[in-house]
């Protein structure tokens, strides 16, 4: 059991470096003064955001939570 434990600390420890550093290679989500004025921030650039590297920057970002979230309840159940 101790065995299995230390294998999900690691994969846990890799999931959370991996997770800092997807965020902080994404970029700013502030709209400027433009977006402040208008509203809207309907451009071709979000439109076409899921077909761009910024896209699946965020995709991974949410799948790197999730897998954050779901390794820290298994790791704080009193089972082991």
């Amino acid at each position: 059991m101790d065995v299995v434990k230390l294998v999900i600390q690691i994969v846990y420890i890799l999931v959370c470096i991996a997770l800092v550093v997807i965020i902080l290679r994404q970029e700013g989500k502030f709209g400027g003064l433009s977006g402040a004025l208008t509203g809207s921030s309907e451009t071709y650039w979000s439109k076409n955001k899921g077909r761009s590297a910024e896209g699946k920057l965020e995709l991974i970002t949410k799948y790197l939570a999730a897998a954050f979230i779901v390794i820290s309840v298994i790791l704080n159940l009193k089972w082991w």
